[in-house]
């Protein structure tokens, strides 16, 4: 038997983004995730639809955001898209079960990876569209799985990602009550990464230019939500893994977004080494099966603070380009002199924006982070309607048998008021549960002050229409960063100098694709004073409209004035030192324009601070 989730996500069409966030997917769907599959070899000619290109995890990464957002949007060509590749999938599985795309001869060494993420995937589609073919084919899937662990082991990305196939396993058993269903989740533990002993007593703290899979920043980004998923199995405590493994790692890996380094493996604490994009999504959806499995609000505030900060930072405003590599500390995009690369095992070009730095992973996968965090806007819980992302949003659904309407208006993370509207058909008894951040320094539902950091319940009888507003206080705070410097952060946002930026397009063919205009890349140069500390510590805010774009770097809808010196800080083959060579100021202190971390695509973000 499975223990129960706290808190159940809705995945069948329940929840509908509205405001800043059904633009922000209407920009993705109209950028690069939106038009991969006319473009690019690895999904447009994939050998998962019968092409000759890549027929692995790149088809099965794009659906992973591609679906839900196609659904999110109700956008009927986009529907019709995703429907003709699973439809190609499905039609391709073998009559034993198989379901990638490789010869009968290749299984042996096929690294089944790619089975666990398109299981993945085709149980979301199941759930979004009512696809009644998903789970039987499903069953089809995992029944050949176990055979094959039965004679050969798990190996590389498998054997490192084994828990991503208990997501699909218990969705499987939860329909159809098999019990071989959990005999194959608990091969998979038994084959896999024991991340508990990796991690509880973590070793690898000082980045090494070497790459590993034990090291590998989307592994670990993925392996937080291992205990939880364990925990349903054991009844074990489903957050204790996870509060471990992310504090040894932000030990000596963390960065001012929240977020551990990874540029490809972990990175240390510098500001100018990078995070892989793939890490930041998946650490993303860790974070959403952790609030689910476990109901803890904590895995709330980590969640925001990369979605609306680190998310954004990696791709452009019109969401048609995305670096493999974000710095906190980033004043150039440039190529790399070769002898000169500071990511670890990464190449020159990984921080330029384009359609594939580096390597395409992060392509097929960047999608998901917007979707998924959409869905996750609302769950359930017993006799309970939970507000668990704070973005604009309208869920409907059915609590106790009556139809509810749940629509979050608000401005947030820009701005700190909330207004719910609870509609019900008829009269019913339920638990509204709003999470209040907290990095909130005061909250009030309805104009009485609530705890911060925690669910705070509406209990009632509702009946009709019914508002409740929810109003956060934020304050300013210098964080402590290493090398005694420090970061600023107001509430969900952390906040970075606004350097001026030219973009200077890169049109070319490498392997055969084209990156012309809009599948093009650029590198993005400063054109304005970036070497600066900060002088004391006295920001004064400028609140602003929410654009069109909502993480528009040229319009962002909250800005901060900074008094701040210029300090003797060099910049070093194309990159922003380690930190400066000097601190004493060069010149009087004036007030310096900084905005949100997710808004800059240049930044200074850690700086020292000088002055009173």
């Amino acid at each position: 038997m499975l223990t129960a989730l706290r808190l159940v996500p809705f995945s069948h069409g329940e929840i509908t983004p509205t405001g800043w966030l059904k633009r922000q997917l209407r920009i993705q769907a109209d950028g690069l995730c939106g038009h991969l599959d006319t473009v690019w070899p690895d999904i447009q000619d994939s050998r998962w639809i019968g092409g000759q290109a890549e027929g692995w995890e790149r088809v099965p990464y794009w659906l992973d955001g591609f679906i839900p957002l196609a659904y999110l949007l109700d956008d009927e060509d986009m529907k019709r898209r995703a429907g003709r590749y699973v439809d190609s999938i499905l039609a391709r599985q073998a009559e034993d079960g198989w379901i990638c795309p490789c010869a009968p001869q290749e299984r042996a060494t096929y690294d089944i990876w790619a089975s666990l993420l398109i299981g993945k995937v085709l149980a979301m589609y199941a759930d979004l569209s009512g696809d009644l073919r998903v789970e039987p084919a499903l069953e089809r899937l995992f029944a050949q799985m176990e055979d094959h662990l039965d004679h050969h082991t798990l190996h590389r990305w498998g054997a490192a990602r084994w828990f991503e196939g208990l997501i699909t396993l218990f969705w499987l058993y939860e329909r159809t009550g098999e019990e071989w269903l959990l005999r194959v989740a608990r091969k998979l533990e038994i084959l896999g990464f024991d991340y508990e002993k990796l991690l509880c007593d973590y070793q690898d703290q000082e980045p090494q230019r070497k790459w590993t899979f034990l090291t590998h920043v989307v592994n670990l980004a993925m392996c937080i939500k291992q205990g939880a998923l364990k925990s349903r199995l054991n009844r074990a405590d489903p957050n204790a893994f996870a509060y471990a493994a992310l504090q040894n790692l932000l030990r000596s890996h963390s960065m001012a977004v929240g977020h551990f380094s990874g540029d490809e493996c972990v990175a240390g604490d510098a500001p100018n080494r990078g995070t892989e994009l793939c890490g930041v999504v998946e650490a993303m959806y860790s974070y959403e099966q952790l609030l689910s499995i476990g109901g803890d609000p904590h895995w709330g505030d980590v969640l925001e603070r990369l979605a609306f900060n680190a998310l954004p930072a990696t791709i452009s405003t019109d969401m048609w380009t995305h670096q493999y590599d974000q710095m906190t500390n980033q004043v150039r995009c440039q190529a790399l002199p070769s002898d000169h690369v500071v990511f670890g095992t990464n190449g020159p070009e990984s921080h330029l924006f384009g359609l594939e730095p580096n390597y395409g992973c992060c392509t097929a996968n960047f999608g998901q982070g917007w979707p998924k965090l959409a869905m996750s806007a609302f769950m359930c819980g017993q006799d309970e309607l939970a507000s668990v992302v704070l973005v604009p949003s309208q869920v409907r659904c059915k609590i106790g048998g009556v139809p509810v309407t749940c629509s979050l208006e608000t401005e947030y993370p820009f701005k700190g008021d909330m207004r719910y509207i609870v509609e019900c058909a008829s009269e019913a008894e339920f638990s509204l549960s709003i999470r209040i951040p907290a990095f909130a320094s005061y909250a009030t539902v309805n104009g009485e002050p609530v705890q911060v950091g925690a669910f705070h319940k509406v209990r009632r009888v509702w009946q009709g229409t019914e508002e409740v507003r929810v109003e956060l206080t934020f304050d300013f705070d210098f964080v402590p960063r290493p090398r005694d410097m420090a970061c600023l952060w107001r509430g969900p946002l952390l906040y970075s100098v606004a350097i001026e930026e030219k973009w200077e397009k890169r049109e070319y063919v490498t392997n055969g694709v084209e990156r012309k205009f809009p599948f093009c890349d650029y590198e993005v140069l400063p054109m304005s004073p970036w070497n600066y500390a900060f002088y004391g510590k006295n920001p004064c805010l400028k609140e602003n409209e929410v654009a069109a774009a909502p993480f528009d770097t040229a319009a962002p809808a909250v800005e901060v004035y900074v008094d701040m010196a210029p300090i003797d800080w060099p910049e070093e083959y194309g990159i922003c030192a380690t930190e400066p060579r000097g601190r004493e100021p060069l010149g009087p202190p004036q007030p310096v324009r900084m905005i949100p971390y997710g808004c800059a695509k240049l930044r200074m973000t850690e700086m020292p601070v000088v002055g009173e």
